[in-house]
């Protein structure tokens, strides 16, 4: 143990774990041994709430809430140089899984207010994952908070639980003596959400079992940021949504999967899936969480 403990947080004991997985997607492969020094990781994904006390704080305005400038942007339809995000919206009926602009698009005025675009509100889902930030959206909360983003390799070793080589971040069975352990699609993706454990989107961070670090929806609900960049090309499935209009071609490694996560589609609900995202994107299924080094 180091300083003092941190509410809120969980303390990650340094030690090696193996990383990445050779058995699901490319981008993952090889699996390899990975040393992580001690940290502090959060126990929850940063919420509304959460957010809405810093902006509250410093005035911050997020990269969805701000108009693009053309310049940074040349390739970028003009009409679409407006505040807005990505958000999901489901399919009536199966689609063409190789074209995410079936199921995603830009959507003027949404943000982490207004995650469905103008009409809505998040006034309760204080408890939910915040969404439709950006990397610099979290960043700057993280420096507010006195905190950071992790690293993948922090990521994926908080998320493991402890437990060597297993699948998901619970074990090896996708339901444990049938009970759902994350938050994620059920049904054929984009156009059929059962909704088995009664969401349909994000749900109130901590509505499912903790890992064995004692952290909650560190896989399913959102995806969450990491600092690493990604070096691989950009998955075939492109679950997270692509980028926004005219987005920089710079990725970073998101970690985590989402609600919109489903086994026909992209079974990234595991810490081994990673997936790529631009900086200056936002999403409706795209948050965070902190870390601490000391």
């Amino acid at each position: 143990m180091t300083a003092a403990v941190r509410e809120g947080m969980a303390w990650i004991p340094t030690g090696s774990f193996l990383m990445g997985s050779d058995d699901f997607y490319p981008e993952e492969a090889p699996a390899r041994q990975t040393e992580v020094e001690g940290f502090w990781i959060d126990e929850r994904p940063v919420t509304v709430a959460d957010f809405r006390r810093f902006v509250k704080a410093t005035g911050h305005v997020t990269v969805a809430e701000r108009a693009p400038e053309a310049a940074d942007f040349p390739d970028a339809d003009p009409a679409l140089l407006v505040p807005g995000s990505l958000v999901f919206h489901p399919t009536r009926g199966p689609v063409d899984l190789s074209d995410f602009r079936n199921w995603w698009s830009y959507l003027p005025g949404a943000s982490w207010a207004r995650p469905e675009g103008p009409g809505s509100d998040v006034y309760t889902r204080a408890a939910h994952p915040v969404t439709h930030v950006a990397y610099e959206d979290a960043l700057a909360y993280a420096a507010w908070a006195g905190k950071a983003l992790p690293t993948e390799a922090e990521w994926e070793y908080a998320a493991r639980g402890g437990l060597v080589g297993a699948v998901y971040a619970w074990g090896n069975a996708p339901f444990p003596d049938g009970r759902v352990m994350a938050n994620t699609w059920h049904g054929e993706f984009p156009w059929q959400n059962l909704s088995v454990d009664g969401f349909t989107g994000t749900s109130p961070v901590g509505s499912y079992p903790a890992n064995g670090y004692g952290l909650y929806d560190m896989t399913g609900n959102v995806w969450e940021w990491t600092v690493d960049p990604f070096e691989h090309e950009p998955p075939a499935s492109p679950c997270c949504g692509g980028a926004a209009p005219g987005a920089h071609e710079r990725r970073l490694v998101i970690k985590g999967g989402s609600h919109l996560c489903a086994p026909n589609y992209c079974l990234r609900y595991r810490p081994a899936a990673r997936q790529s995202e631009t900086p200056d994107t936002s999403t409706s299924h795209l948050g965070f969480r902190c870390v601490a080094r000391e």
